[in-house]
């Protein structure tokens, strides 16, 4: 059985905060990758755009279900 990894615990909710703002930034430039990709019927860039872009929203929900954003019940789902 796998050792549990060491956690801390010490992140604080601004630098939670800090993150949650960095990635809606990150996700929303591959949105406009993704875009201009389209655009100019870049297939691959579209590919790659749109696999960070889901990635990120999976980030995003993740950190505000952590912070007890309203209506995010389960980051899973």
């Amino acid at each position: 059985m796998a050792k549990a990894p060491h956690r801390t615990y010490d992140r604080t909710w601004s630098e939670i905060e800090d993150m949650l703002e960095q990635a809606t930034t990150k996700m929303n430039e591959w949105k406009a990758w993704y875009d201009a990709c389209k655009d100019e019927d870049d297939k691959e860039g579209m590919k790659e755009a749109a696999r960070n872009h889901k990635a990120l929203q999976g980030v995003v929900k993740t950190l505000k279900w952590t912070l007890g954003e309203e209506g995010i019940t389960d980051p899973l789902n």
